[in-house]
């Protein structure tokens, strides 16, 4: 059987589409930084590239530039301090607050990586989304305006099951 049962699904399975989408092209693209000696998985790039551009900033602040949750962003941040390129500290005037910024191997990494790899992967990514030329990127952005404005939920009559 050659095709693609979740594709047959069509709207039914738009999420486990994208979710499949996103796990391939970030597969490829640590197939890409190991290219160029970058050896951080790729999923962990966005938060790192957040705080290289803060400077620093809280778990709170990361979860909402991210627009992911604050539980995920501490287990990330974890992660990362471990490997050696973020550090934890206390906010000045609320040692509630953990600041997070790059250690100075953090700092070396993202600078090779801005340097040799996001060009790279900028470009394949662009050249991946070339079938529809300007496209891609405002149509993603969207779907997610319109899913933050009315959720699924909102979008059915529940009680009847119907749209």
């Amino acid at each position: 059987m050659n095709q693609d049962f979740v594709r047959t699904l069509g709207h039914l399975a738009l999420g486990t589409r994208f979710k499949r989408l996103g796990d391939r092209v970030q597969q490829q693209a640590q197939e890409l930084l190991a290219t160029q000696d970058i050896h951080v998985p790729a999923a962990q790039l966005p938060l790192l590239a957040a705080v290289d551009r803060m400077g620093s900033a809280s778990i709170g602040a990361l979860a909402q530039v991210l627009g992911v949750t604050q539980p995920g962003v501490t287990r990330l941040v974890g992660k990362l301090a471990r490997a050696g390129l973020l550090q934890t500290g206390a906010a000045e005037g609320d040692r509630r607050v953990r600041t997070i910024r790059l250690t100075p191997t953090g700092q070396a990494l993202m600078t090779r990586a801005k340097a040799t790899a996001w060009p790279l992967m900028d470009a394949a990514v662009a050249d991946l989304c070339a079938a529809a030329p300007g496209q891609v990127l405002p149509l993603l952005a969207g779907l997610e305006e319109a899913l933050d404005a009315r959720p699924l939920v909102r979008r059915v009559d529940c009680g009847k099951g119907t749209p």
